[in-house]
């Protein structure tokens, strides 16, 4: 990432083992009966936690493999996935430091622990040394295992991050302070009021209901709110005492009408003892009153907008009448894509998907439509970018969509770039991305000064 500075040297000195004379291997334990019991346990214990693993639950997963760790020191298996669970929480330093261990101890070279170490680099910025290790593990694996990777990708993510690298960043990326972010996940800010006041979502203990999601092991989804505050100029400690926007399930905030009034969320209660629960991630509305208090978040009835499938992250134009939102209701397929639906009268039409010119057979999410609804601006993996998702613009040209335009390194990071959204009134945008600190990363939520920037 652009916010961080390495060291050429550090990256050399990391990098040196792969290469030159052969590696020295610590020695084999002996074949006692203990340690013959040892290592078939942890045979079992990594077994159990590669379960875990393909159910998406990391934390699970990775104590089975630190317990098969501690069973076999020697194991590079144990080794190696343990840092593919800190590599899938995030945890992009502990997924090098073990991905190398298991690197020195393998007997024989293993290109899914090339392509872990090209990962881990990657996300770290460490272009060289990931591209490097991809190339090892493209050496090494089967040509099943690259597609299934998808290595051809990444390599092209790499190509395409050093190709900007030297780019001059001419906007200043400014990080919220720890009134707004708090060390777990933090996005999709939605700004109003003047740019007085500020909604975001954030996946923290204090969650309401305190519910984890079992699948990543993590806090449910709530809203927060915070104002501006001129005399200390900063933002007030954020809460979630929002009225009734936060249910016990996943809640998240998009989008606030032009005049402040009018709520657009993506609510989750299907996981939930509620009385009527959403089927999925449902696209919903809540009010504010004159007397400044939100109501109960609904769902918009149209079965073209909300479905049992994902349906959310919606923005509008300024009028109300034209709404563009994400669903994977074709997923087996084109993964999540962008629709847009038009109001009839007081009501929704049908929804439509945009055209492959916009979406693509990867992911695209979190949509951002100008007021005038010109512009169009979305997250996608599916498109040649710096690596996760990157943020790009289209041009609304009536009967089509322009090419999308990578915003480049100003922008976008070999992370996951997502939630953007441009305030020209204010000189500025919003976004979220991953800020590593240490061993780990959380995303957080950073404003881009636009002073003069014009839309590519």
């Amino acid at each position: 990432m652009k916010l961080f500075t390495y060291l050429i040297t550090a990256i050399l000195i990391s990098t040196s083992a792969s290469f030159g004379a052969v590696r020295s291997l610590p020695p084999l334990p002996t074949d006692s009966s203990s340690s013959i019991i040892d290592r078939t346990a942890a045979l079992y214990l990594i077994e159990e936690g590669k379960k875990f693993f393909l159910e998406g639950k990391s934390r699970d997963a990775l104590r089975k493999f630190r317990e098969a760790y501690v069973r076999d020191k020697y194991s590079y298996r144990a080794a190696y996935w343990i840092g593919e669970a800190h590599y899938s929480m995030d945890n992009y330093g502990y997924a090098l430091k073990y991905a190398k261990i298991a690197e020195s101890l393998s007997q024989a070279t293993d290109g899914d622990v090339f392509f872990l170490i090209g990962k881990a680099y990657h996300r770290q910025n460490y272009l060289d040394s990931a591209r490097m290790n991809y190339g090892l593990a493209d050496i090494q694996l089967s040509n099943a295992k690259k597609n299934a990777y998808n290595l051809q990708q990444f390599l092209t993510e790499i190509e395409y991050a050093q190709s900007v690298a030297d780019q001059e960043l001419k906007y200043e990326r400014v990080l919220m302070g720890s009134n707004v972010n708090s060390g777990y996940d933090d996005y999709s800010a939605v700004v109003t009021g003047g740019g007085n006041e500020m909604f975001f979502v954030s996946r923290r203990p204090d969650t309401k209901g305190g519910n984890i999601n079992p699948e990543d092991q993590r806090y449910f989804e709530d809203i927060y709110y915070t104002r501006w505050d001129e005399e200390n100029n900063e933002w007030t400690r954020a809460s979630n005492d929002v009225e009734r926007l936060n249910s016990e399930g996943f809640d998240a905030i998009s989008h606030i009408s032009e005049d402040g009034t009018v709520a657009y969320l993506t609510v989750n209660t299907s996981v939930v003892d509620v009385k009527k629960p959403t089927r999925s991630s449902d696209i919903c509305i809540s009010e504010r009153t004159k007397e400044d208090r939100w109501s109960t978040p609904r769902p918009i009835k149209n079965k073209t907008i909300n479905t049992s499938y994902f349906d959310g992250a919606p923005t509008l134009t300024a009028d109300g009448n034209t709404m563009y939102f994400v669903s994977d209701r074709e997923g087996e397929r084109f993964k999540s894509d962008i629709y847009v639906v038009y109001k009839d009268g007081n009501k929704w039409g049908e929804a439509e998907k945009l055209p492959m010119t916009v979406n693509t057979i990867g992911n695209e999410t979190t949509p951002f439509i100008t007021p005038d609804n010109r512009y169009l601006f979305f997250s996608s993996d599916g498109r040649k970018g710096m690596g996760g998702y990157d943020i790009y613009v289209t041009e609304n040209l009536g009967d089509s969509w322009s090419e999308p335009k990578n915003l480049g390194p100003n922008f976008n990071t070999v992370n996951n770039d997502i939630f953007f959204k441009y305030y020209p009134e204010l000189k500025k945008g919003i976004l979220s991305t991953y800020r590593l600190q240490g061993n780990k990363a959380s995303m957080d939520i950073f404003e881009i000064l636009l002073e003069g920037w014009k839309i590519p």
